[in-house]
């Protein structure tokens, strides 16, 4: 299977917060479903999620509505730890809950949360993939920052959408 794992911001990076009603939003999600859908084109069907708020959910919800229409794609939970979502808004638990109900697997990297629960996973996903979709707005020292920079030293695709701008760059492609 050709794979692709979702990274970026979360809601509190992006100017328009958790307003997700917002225009800037709604282009970027719109983006975001080009780009998914484009990849699905290529031949990707494993795509992994590893769900914290914001992209990787939207990301997620986007697969499963592809799913709808194609049975070969797959949707991977990959989680840090039990409970990432416990202190989360009641609305974001229940959308969280319910896209691991319709995934195809959840994996924990790890039982408990510790300190490097959320690096691990994130490696994990670039570990197990192709291709790295990522919403990044190109701050190095962010969580998002690091996993790209994995992504490039472990010499995978990497697509980047500018979370503002929309503007798309792709680094390594592969002929798939």
């Amino acid at each position: 299977m050709k794979s692709c794992a979702f990274t970026g911001h979360r809601p509190k990076s992006f100017p328009w917060k958790y307003d997700e009603s917002t225009l800037n939003c709604m282009l970027l999600k719109k983006t975001l479903t080009t780009q998914i859908a484009a990849l699905t084109d290529r031949g990707v069907t494993d795509w992994l999620s590893g769900m914290a708020l914001g992209v990787d959910l939207w990301s997620a919800r986007i697969v499963l509505e592809l799913r709808e229409k194609n049975s070969a794609l797959k949707l991977r939970c990959i989680l840090p730890c039990e409970g990432q979502e416990s202190k989360w808004e009641p609305l974001m638990q229940k959308q969280y809950r319910s896209i691991l109900e319709q995934a195809n697997e959840v994996i924990y990297v790890h039982k408990e949360y510790h300190r490097n629960c959320m690096l691990e996973r994130n490696r994990y996903l670039v570990d197990h993939s192709s291709i790295l979709l990522a919403v990044y707005n190109g701050t190095r020292r962010s969580g998002t920052g690091a996993t790209v920079n994995y992504a490039r030293k472990m010499g995978r695709e990497i697509i980047v959408i500018d979370p503002i701008t929309q503007n798309i760059t792709c680094e390594g492609i592969a002929l798939l």
